[in-house]
C-alpha cells in the first residue's frame, strides 16, 4: 500500500479567464496539488465559503493584483468582510485584489495568499503584505518558481522578488510612521466621538448614526464636525481613510455593543 501524499488545495483568482485556466491546468499537473479557478472576486468568495461548508478549505489563494470587483449580494460572508477590511488607499470601499486578500485574511487566516502581479511595484507590494499576503510574485515567473513560493508560504515564509525588498521596506517604514500619527489623532477623540467615527467607517449617514447612538441629528452633526476638526481633515472620506490607517474598525451591526477601544493594534506589519 502506497503512502498517501498530503495535497495542497490552491484557488487561482484572476479575471483574465485564459490566464486563470491555463495556470490552473499547469498547477493541476503536479501530483500533490488540487486547484480551482475563479474569474472574479465574488466567484472566489463563493468558493471560499463553500470550502468551509464542505470542510475542504483551501491552503493557498493566488490573487491577481489588478483584480477589480465589488462583491455583489451573492458574495457571501467573506465578501462582506473584504469590503469592511478594504485597504486604506481605497476608502470608498472599492475591493481590488489586495483588499480581497485583507478580507480573506480576516475571515480565514489559515489560507495563505500570494499576489500575482504584471509588474514590480514596491508601494502595492507593501500594501499586499500589510493586508496579509505572504508573497508577491511576477506573473511571468516560471512554474517551478511559483510552486516553490506556494510550498514556501505554507511553511510560513514570506516571498518577495529581491529587487523589491528595499523599496518595500521603505514603504512599510513610512506606513508605520503614518499609522502612528493617525493613532495619536484618533486617541485625541472623546469616547463618544470615537463611536461616531466607527459609524462613519461603517458607512452610516448622519440619520443612521443618530438612530444607532440614540442621539439627535443635530448632536451627531456637531460630533462629526468635532471629529473632522480634531483629525485635521475636511471630509468624511478623508476621516475614514485616516481612521483605517489607525486601525479603526467599523461599528458592529445594530444590536451588538460598541467596543470601548476602537484602535486595533494587532499583528499587521504597520
Amino acid at each position: 500500500m502506497g503512502v498517501s501524499v498530503a495535497r495542497i488545495r490552491v484557488l487561482v483568482v484572476d479575471d483574465h479567464r485564459i490566464f486563470a485556466e491555463s495556470l490552473a491546468a499547469a498547477l493541476a499537473a503536479e501530483p500533490d496539488v488540487d486547484v480551482s479557478a475563479a474569474g472574479s472576486g465574488p466567484a472566489a468568495l463563493r468558493c471560499l465559503d463553500r470550502s468551509v461548508a464542505e470542510s475542504r478549505r483551501y491552503d493557498v489563494m493566488l490573487v491577481d493584483a489588478d483584480l477589480g470587483t465589488v462583491p455583489g449580494p451573492g458574495a457571501g460572508a467573506v465578501g462582506q468582510l473584504a469590503v469592511a477590511k478594504a485597504v486604506p488607499d481605497h476608502p470608498e470601499g472599492f475591493v481590488d485584489g489586495i483588499s480581497l486578500v485583507a478580507g480573506v485574511r480576516s475571515a480565514q487566516p489559515a489560507v495563505r495568499t500570494v499576489v500575482l502581479a504584471e509588474k514590480d511595484d514596491p508601494h502595492r507590494a507593501a500594501l499586499a503584505l500589510q493586508a496579509g499576503a505572504s508573497g508577491w510574485v511576477a506573473k511571468d515567473c516560471s512554474l517551478q518558481r511559483l510552486l516553490a513560493v506556494i510550498r514556501g508560504v505554507l511553511r510560513d515564509e514570506t516571498h518577495l522578488p529581491p529587487a523589491l525588498l528595499t523599496g518595500v521596506l521603505r514603504e512599510l517604514t513610512a506606513a508605520r510612521k503614518h499609522r502612528t500619527e493617525s493613532e495619536q489623532l484618533v486617541e485625541s477623540l472623546t469616547p463618544r466621538e470615537r463611536e461616531v467615527l466607527r459609524c462613519m467607517v461603517a458607512g452610516l449617514g448622519r440619520k443612521a448614526v443618530a438612530e444607532r447612538l440614540f442621539l439627535s441629528p443635530h448632536t451627531v452633526r456637531t460630533h462629526m464636525q468635532n471629529v473632522l476638526g480634531k483629525l485635521g481633515v475636511h471630509s468624511t472620506l478623508a476621516a475614514v481613510a485616516l481612521a483605517r490607517r489607525a486601525g479603526v474598525g467599523p461599528a458592529e451591526p445594530a444590536g451588538q455593543p460598541l467596543a470601548g477601544d476602537v484602535v486595533e493594534r494587532g499583528g499587521q506589519l504597520a
